[in-house]
Formats: structure tokens, C-alpha cells, sequence
């Protein structure tokens, strides 16, 4: 366990779970960052404690960020839409990366028919709030 220094909710925004990416020692790592006695941290699993030349209570310099696409990195219409409606707004900040990217791409491949894209954003904010990662 990686002691993270801070609370996610706090600096990054609350959400359900913060899944993240960086580096710990220059190697790369995907997490999730957990409940840690008073705090939080994150688990490096057996896999990568293989041959990465650490061991328990070694000092580690780490690097992370929340992973896929922010609030703040979305276009102005998704985020509003996202911020209308609460229920969908945290569902999404709480789906990996993959599944928001998929909705994102799908949404962004209307460059060309605006009417389009409200439709799609429209969709994808209802399947959201009913619980669902993924178009049918």
C-alpha cells in the first residue's frame, strides 16, 4: 500500500472511485485509490511488485492523476448536460476511462450535424442515469 497524501475527494472532486494513472519510481501504474486507516492510498498488487526492485517500507516517489477525461476537459454542451442532471453527471465521473471515452467518441464523430450531437448527448445522459456504461 502507497499512502496517497490527500483526500481525492477533495482535490479531485468527489466521486464513487478515483482511478488513477502515474508512475511510482518511474514506473508506470493504474489504480484505484482506496480507503487507508485515516486516510487513503493505493495497492500495488503482486504483478507489479515483481522484479521492481522495492520492498515494504522503502521511500517511493509517485506520480498521479486522475485517468480518462475530466469535467474540465469536456466540451461546454456535454458538461452542462452532465451538470443538469446530477444522477448521470456522477454515474459518468465514475465509469473507467474506456467507457467514457466510448461515449465521448461517439458523441464527438457529429462534428458535422449539430443536430445530431444534441441528440447523441441527449442519449447518452438518459442511459446514464438509468446505470448504464455502454450503449445498447
Amino acid at each position: 500500500m502507497v499512502p496517497v497524501p490527500f483526500d481525492p475527494d477533495t482535490v479531485w472532486g468527489t466521486n464513487s472511485d478515483h482511478r488513477v494513472s502515474g508512475t511510482v519510481n518511474g514506473m508506470s501504474i493504474r489504480a484505484s485509490v482506496e480507503p487507508l486507516g485515516n486516510g487513503f492510498g493505493i495497492v500495488l498488487g503482486p504483478a507489479w511488485r515483481r522484479d521492481c526492485g522495492l520492498a515494504p517500507g522503502d521511500a517511493v516517489e509517485v506520480v498521479l492523476s486522475p485517468e480518462g477525461p475530466q469535467r474540465a476537459d469536456l466540451t461546454d454542451d456535454i458538461r452542462t448536460a452532465l451538470d443538469a442532471e446530477p444522477v448521470a453527471g456522477a454515474f459518468f465521473d465514475g465509469l473507467a476511462q474506456f467507457y467514457r471515452q466510448a461515449f465521448l467518441r461517439w458523441i464527438n464523430a457529429t462534428k458535422r450535424r449539430p443536430d445530431e450531437r444534441a441528440r447523441r448527448i441527449a442519449e447518452m445522459i438518459d442511459l446514464l442515469g438509468q446505470g448504464q456504461k455502454q450503449r445498447p
